[in-house]
């Protein structure tokens, strides 16, 4: 299936405020009702967009210079009425996810589920979970944009509606602000570290998951020792602080792991240069890392410290602190999961299907995180090294998950898109003596499109960046299948129902912000140069330097006039010659096709000049 960033994004905001901007009213909450992550996924699927993506942005300029996003926001008004618009919800989403005493909340609420324990309780609804604590700093961020965005264009602005609209975002830049605060201090008790014994049973799932070779167990904890030696240090260094006893960080005969648990970490310590309520409130989470939220803190703290949030007046100076603080504890996360997924010298941890987690569970969902991972650090550092390896377990994953290949009836893989996979919240008991609750994930075909889409911004050579946007176009068309397809919600996602059914109810936000984001990925990789590797450059300079040769050799044959046919025609030679050699660098293939042209034309004349001459 064809991928059409620009197109797919227009459709996705004009099926998202037939939804929500419904006879005049914005309606709030999806088909898991409303709460903090669900509603800031909801506004996320319009702001994030308009944030990272200069030509969708949303201030009153830039919607008069294109006329398809003016188009699809008509419905919201013209002019200022569209940020006027945008601006109430937002401040409808602060105002609704701040306590009584001005503090910003990130309860899980709907999101939490029974994981067979029973249905969670009125309290362990309120507890607040990493996902929220991640979608509120992109929220917050691109919020912070548009505000910054909308204020600049009301400064020249002497209507009175532009005077009202200007008091209220100067009002609501210190609410976002003051979440986005809280939501990096959420984020950074959240951080944890384990270090089991090797013979505690996580120490020995861990053992067996990086033994790929069968070697001698010392051996096996000696090599571990030593990949990770770098790891251990930077954590002593950079993040020991604040976590609990029985982190020994120094032992070899230790284990280790990293990354964001749920929700804020038991016994994790508090924060002194923070003095909101969530810089001191105890947690509930066991210190042990789980990919799934790993993997959306990640993607939260990347959006703080891109190039395009650098902007000076982005962040306060105390914000600063706690941005670099966050970023150490990415680093770190990143590095470990990516060293761990190719630890040893066969096969890789990551190859031998499904991964294992130290808590012995196991999941395709869990092999896809992991290699999230390895494509992010092999992006961040431009590196090819193990692409193609990475490729192959893309490629498997897109098979288990029956994405590429044809589903079998009660087939185990239906689980992975819904319910999703399950998570049990392990620490959520302890509230009000309740059962272990859950939380579901169900993004598993917008986990691979996702990362198969960067992963081709890394390919250099046409066979590899072929296949992963082959994988994209499959994990896009399985996506297309559950869409909504009537009602109000059509053309968001997704169609199933509680038992795999085919259903026209609301949208999950959940799935339609991941898919706005692949979108956006897409955006991004498609807007960059095409694939230009030295072979092709070769090919291409080859042809323009025979037809330059040729071109002079013609040019000394030419005693017309500058007004004749053949002159003229040379000369429009000369500027295909030039253009070819300008561009060969970036496009060889559109360089060697007008070579290819300026050939035969070259051609053509001699023929005519020697045919002339017989």
């Amino acid at each position: 299936m064809r991928i059409r960033p620009r197109q797919q994004l227009l459709d996705l905001w004009r099926a998202h405020l037939r939804t929500s901007f419904y006879e005049d009213r914005w309606v709030w909450g999806g088909r898991d009702g409303r709460n903090s992550v669900s509603d800031a996924e909801q506004l996320m699927c319009l702001l994030y967009p308009s944030s990272e993506l200069s030509n969708f942005a949303l201030d009153p300029d830039s919607i008069a210079t294109a006329d398809d996003v003016a188009a699809v926001m008509a419905v919201l008004g013209d002019d200022i009425r569209v940020g006027g618009a945008l601006v109430t919800k937002l401040e409808e989403f602060f105002d609704a996810y701040t306590d009584a005493d001005g503090e910003p909340t990130f309860s899980g609420g709907s999101y939490f589920r029974d994981a067979g324990f029973g249905e969670p309780t009125a309290a362990q609804r309120e507890l607040e979970v990493v996902d929220s604590y991640s979608m509120s700093l992109s929220l917050c961020i691109a919020s912070l944009r548009f505000l910054r965005g909308i204020e600049r264009y009301l400064e020249h602005e002497v209507r009175r509606e532009a005077r009202r609209l200007n008091d209220r975002v100067k009002a609501l830049i210190p609410q976002v602000s003051t979440r986005l605060t809280c939501a990096m201090v959420g984020l950074i008790r959240s951080f944890v570290m384990d270090t089991p014994h090797f013979s505690s049973p996580a120490g020995q799932e861990i053992l067996n998951l990086v033994n790929q070779t069968g070697a001698p167990v010392k051996e096996i904890i000696a090599d571990f020792s030593s990949a990770l030696g770098t790891i251990r240090v930077q954590a002593e260094t950079d993040v020991r602080s604040g976590h609990p006893e029985g982190i020994d960080l120094r032992d070899d005969n230790r284990a280790f792991e990293c990354g964001w648990t749920w929700g804020i970490g038991a016994n994790v310590g508090a924060r002194a240069d923070v003095t909101a309520r969530i810089a001191t409130q105890p947690g509930n989470a066991a210190t042990q890392p789980y990919l799934y939220f790993t993997l959306v803190a990640l993607d939260g703290i990347k959006d703080l410290y891109s190039q395009r949030t650098s902007e000076p007046d982005l962040f306060e100076p105390h914000q600063v602190q706690l941005v670099e603080s966050l970023k150490r504890r990415a680093e770190l996360a990143q590095r470990y999961w990516s060293t761990i997924s190719r630890f040893g010298t066969g096969r890789w941890p990551l190859e031998d299907l499904p991964w294992r987690t130290s808590d012995g569970k196991q999941s395709d969902y869990y092999s896809l995180a992991v290699t999230a991972f390895l494509i992010q650090d092999l992006l961040e550092k431009e590196s090819t090294t193990d692409l193609e390896r990475t490729v192959a377990v893309l490629r498997q994953l897109a098979e288990r998950g029956r994405i590429i290949s044809r589903p079998v009836p009660d087939d185990p893989a239906d689980r992975l898109h819904h319910p999703g996979l399950l998570l049990t919240l392990k620490g959520s008991e302890s509230v009000e003596a309740g059962q272990m609750i859950g939380y579901h994930v169900s993004d598993y075909t917008t986990l691979l499109l996702k990362r198969c889409l960067q992963a081709a911004r890394l390919a250099r050579d046409v066979a590899t960046r072929e296949e992963l946007l082959e994988l994209a176009g499959s994990a896009l068309e399985h996506m297309q299948t559950r869409a909504i397809t009537s009602g109000r919600s059509v053309g968001l996602w997704d169609n199933l129902g509680p038992n795999g059914d085919i259903v026209d109810a609301a949208p999950s936000w959940f799935l339609t912000e991941r898919m706005m984001e692949c979108l956006v990925v897409a955006h991004n990789t498609y807007a960059g140069p095409p694939l230009a590797s030295q072979s092709m450059r070769n090919t291409a300079l080859g042809k323009i330097s025979e037809a330059d040769h040729l071109f002079i050799q013609e040019s000394l044959q030419v005693s017309d006039s500058v007004d004749s046919p053949r002159y003229k025609e040379l000369e429009a030679i000369e500027q295909s010659l030039t253009r070819a050699s300008e561009i060969m660098g970036k496009r060889p293939h559109t360089a060697e096709a007008l070579a290819t042209d300026a050939l035969l034309r070259l051609n053509a004349l001699a023929y005519a000049r020697e045919d002339a001459t017989r």
